[in-house]
Order: C-alpha cells, then structure tokens, then sequence
C-alpha cells in the first residue's frame, strides 16, 4: 500500500468531486480486479511503518464491491469531495465477513473496528476547543493528506449496542456511530441511508451550529492496535441531494 506524494495529491485534487449534488452522485471503486481508482486514494497514519489495511475491488455475491482486509494494520481509503451544499444523506451497503473479536472503541488499546464509513467535515478550527485545536494543528503540519476538524464515522461493531455514540479513544475529532453489531448479520448485506446534517448535529452540534461543507468520505478497517483480523465489503457508495 501507497501514500501520495504531495504530487500525486495535487493530482488527486484535481479530479476531486466539486459539485452542488443537484442529483445522485455515485462514488464508484472502480472495475473489479483491481485498486480502487482516483481520486480514491490511501491514507495512513504520519510516517507509518505498520502495515497498511488491503483494500481492492472485487466481484462479491455477483456484485463490483470493495474488499478491506485488515491484519494488525491500519489505513484509509478517501474519496476527497467538494460540495457547495450540504448533501441529504449517504446511502451505501455492506457485509462483514469476519470481526475483530478483541476490539473495543472505548479504550486505546482496544480501538479497532472490521468497517467503517466515514464523512469528513470543513468545520472552522475556531469551534474547536482550545487545546484540541492546538493538537489538530500540530497533526495537519505532519500530514500531505487533509486532517479535518469533524468526521462522523458509522461502524459494524464488534460488541457494542447498535445506536451507541462515542469519541474516538486518540482524538475527539473523530466520532463514531454504531450501525451494525455483533455476528447476528454476519456474511449478509446490510443496506444503510444516513442524514449526514443530522448526524453532524447529535455528534458535534455542541461545537458548531451549523453543518460545514463535506470534503470527503473516507472507508476503512483497522486491527493494530488487538494484533487482530477482520475482513469486509463496501458497496455502492451514493451521496443523495
């Protein structure tokens, strides 16, 4: 696995989705046998030395999907974004194949997860708190890959109750929700709708009244932190107006 040079990102900027999403807009992966195509692109921690997640399109259940495979690794795959509207709501499906059974969101040591989809948001370092917005500097200068100051991201959960809400254990940037739990639907296809305003809102409305524009939406998995393995699919990706 990769991570772009700032001349590649400067590449990848350049086909970002810059739109008003006036209709439907697919975020599609790509042809199956393959990576996943620009300005899809994969991230990862600042000079990462663990391994990267996989992530590649395949033909799952007769269908183009993308496979993310994470083996105590870690990394992202962004799709950046451009919206002059705040989009309705992100619909997509997935299917987990196999869960990291020691994970637990709660805690640093246990902060992995099988999937999760993610949306970024351009909120305004000044609704940061003090000392998180000082953080949120300091990790922006170590990064060519944009570090937002918002990210809601919806996860398949190994244990917790479906509906929890919680921060990220390294940083309150980043917010989860529980979409899926457990095995009860594991190798199945579960189908998502979610109203990103609205989301945006119960996680980071205490910070910003408003709903900044969208920059992108990330998936990803990860394992380092159990030594742990998980496998799943993401499919069909569509922002709504």
């Amino acid at each position: 696995m990769w991570r772009p040079s700032v001349v590649v990102l400067i590449f990848l900027m350049s086909l970002v989705s810059s739109a008003s999403a006036d209709g439907p807009m697919p975020l599609p992966f790509g042809p199956a046998a393959s990576q996943a195509h620009a300005p899809w692109h994969v991230t990862g921690l600042p000079n990462q030395v663990k391994p990267y997640t996989a992530f590649s399109v395949v033909e799952a259940d007769g269908q183009k999907a993308l496979r993310i495979e994470a083996a105590s690794s870690y990394g992202n795959l962004v799709y950046p974004l451009q919206l002059t509207s705040t989009p309705a709501a992100l619909t997509w499906r997935w299917r987990a194949d196999e869960l990291v059974d020691a994970e637990d969101l709660r805690t640093r040591s246990g902060d992995d997860v099988a999937v999760k989809v993610c949306v970024m948001f351009d909120m305004s370092l000044e609704k940061v708190p003090f000392v998180e917005r000082q953080l949120l500097k300091v990790a922006r200068t170590k990064s060519v890959d944009p570090v937002p100051a918002a990210t809601v991201c919806y996860v398949w959960d190994a244990h917790l109750p479906i509906g929890t809400t919680l921060d990220n254990a390294f940083t309150r940037r980043i917010r989860y929700k529980v979409l899926q739990s457990g095995t009860g639907h594991l190798h199945q296809w579960m189908s998502e709708r979610r109203n990103i305003g609205a989301d945006f809102t119960e996680m980071f409305g205490a910070e910003s009244s408003e709903v900044p524009p969208v920059i992108g939406v990330l998936v990803g998995a990860d394992a380092d932190n159990t030594h742990g393995h998980s496998l799943a699919h993401v499919a069909d990706i569509v922002i709504e107006p």
